[in-house]
């Protein structure tokens, strides 16, 4: 009988780059196949587990957003498929849900994430995903991660357009730091960020927080448009930047900047501040938003559209 050839950590990782399967599955392919990758890329084919690397170049764009407060922390994550028929899937959302439930434990890092054991198996993160890319037969990916958490106060947390508890395609997190009534206070937390989900503008807040470049940025177009106003010719720029103070606060300031905008609840009289302001006397304590976490499904991928007739087209020419 040959001698058995060693295994290493380089052919593993060349066998998963090659076949897209999970780290566990290319060790145990190499082993029975003694080392051989051709032989070990034939090996998983034949197992169904190499569909990953067909599906990788595919757009996950869809899937779901998890989330999960406990008292003073909380976390959220963004896991993609490629089709919200994937995304309603109940091992789909089992393993969102699972995943979701090691987030607040990594606090925020990504690796540490993909790295973490997945419940109930020897597996990482990581590696969980790739196989049920392979089981389910499209392209899915945990794309990010963020924690938040207070010292004295609470996380509050809300899910829009809801699936299943904890998931849905839009998450936000809420830290109020607060010493007053905590049942009272994570009420309160949950209808700001209820406000924030229908806020996609909110970028910091408060007005400190934005920079003196966006703010200089901001007010240089609000000049720009004043300029063009037939009513300010002549006007140098120094007469028109005080003209646009006003609007640089009302549509800039309050569009991303929390505390400055209308609050979504309520009359939509009352800013965020002035809500707060109601709540304290609710709650038995001054409260300060220590900040918020956003997470809608999808933002910022580059969805390929594809031309529907050019496709058929296509089909119809390869046919002939």
């Amino acid at each position: 009988m040959g001698e058995t050839m060693t295994i290493t950590a380089a052919d593993v990782k060349k066998l998963r780059d090659m076949t897209g399967a999970g780290m566990m599955d290319c060790k145990t392919a190499l082993t029975e196949t003694n080392g051989d990758i051709e032989a070990a890329v034939d090996l998983l084919r034949k197992k169904g587990l190499s569909k990953a690397a067909k599906k990788s170049g595919r757009v996950a764009a869809d899937g779901l957003i998890g989330i999960v407060a406990n008292g003073k922390d909380g976390a959220v994550v963004e896991v993609n498929s490629e089709t919200d028929f994937v995304a309603r899937n109940g091992d789909f959302q089992d393993m969102v849900r699972k995943i979701t439930s090691l987030a607040p434990a990594a606090k925020g890092d990504f690796a540490k994430l993909l790295a973490a054991n997945y419940p109930g198996t020897q597996n990482s993160v990581d590696t969980q995903v790739k196989e049920m890319v392979a089981t389910i037969g499209e392209n899915m990916s945990v794309r990010r991660t963020a924690a938040i958490s207070v010292k004295d106060g609470v996380v509050a947390d809300y899910v829009h357009s809801k699936v299943a508890d904890g998931l849905g395609k839009i998450g936000v997190l809420v830290a109020l730091e607060s010493a007053g009534d905590k049942p009272s206070l994570f009420d309160f937390g949950r209808k700001v960020a209820m406000h924030i989900a229908a806020s996609p503008a909110t970028l910091v807040v408060s007005e400190a927080e934005l920079s003196k470049d966006a703010i200089d940025r901001e007010r240089a177009i609000y000049v720009e448009q004043a300029k063009a106003e037939p009513r300010n010719a002549g006007k140098s720029d120094e007469i028109l930047a005080k003209a646009s103070e006003g609007r640089l606060r009302k549509e800039f300031f309050g569009s991303v900047v929390l505390l400055n905008q209308v609050f979504v609840i309520g009359e939509g009289k009352a800013t965020v501040a002035d809500a707060i302001k109601d709540a304290e006397k609710e709650v038995g304590a001054a409260i300060k938003v220590a900040g918020f976490v956003r997470y809608a499904l999808g933002e910022g991928i580059d969805k390929k559209e594809e031309d529907f007739a050019a496709e058929v087209a296509k089909t119809v020419a390869g046919a002939r």
